[in-house]
């Protein structure tokens, strides 16, 4: 059986748990997050495998970083990783609609399927699940709810500032 551990991380989003699996960042919760598991999944309370997690995510914060390089250990179905590496190619600032991601994928009549995996993301943030949009420009969805997607679309718009909120780390 796989080793995890955790540990909760202060942002200006509110409290992130980091989840690893065997010492790889394999989860990124926020509180209120739909599709969160039991905490008691989360493993034992250990800080050692996330400092470069938590170093990137502090430069992301400050407005220092536009970029993840973390390995990460994601577990879905082939559809819904192949969803999530799209997310990964959406860069910083800018925003795709779930049917642009679904034509990426050769699959143009599967954007419903695409806003499915985009939401069963775990690890939100590093996997930029918050930077698609509805086909009209609109919020819609967000398992971390839609004003933390309006907050983080806003702070990387804004070229990296938290309107005012300091990072808590």
């Amino acid at each position: 059986m796989p080793a995890k551990q955790h540990t909760v991380l202060d942002s200006p989003y509110g409290p992130l748990t980091l989840v690893a699996t065997d010492g790889v960042l394999s989860a990124l919760y926020m509180t209120d997050q739909r599709h969160r598991p039991p905490e008691e999944t989360f493993g034992v309370p250990a800080p050692e495998p996330f400092g470069e997690v938590i170093s990137q995510l502090t430069a992301y914060f400050a407005g220092e970083r536009t970029t993840f390089d973390l390995p990460l250990d994601l577990h879905g179905t082939p559809f819904q990783r192949s969803v999530w590496a799209e997310l990964l190619k959406i860069p910083y600032g800018e925003t795709r609609t779930y049917g642009e991601l679904a034509e990426e994928l050769g699959k143009p009549g599967a954007s419903r399927a695409v806003g499915l995996a985009n939401g069963k993301n775990p690890v939100g943030i590093i996997v930029p699940c918050h930077r698609v949009i509805g086909a009209s420009g609109s919020l819609t969805g967000y398992g971390g709810g839609l004003d933390r997607k309006q907050r983080l679309l806003a702070f990387e718009s804004g070229g990296g500032r938290n309107d005012g909120v300091q990072p808590l780390f």
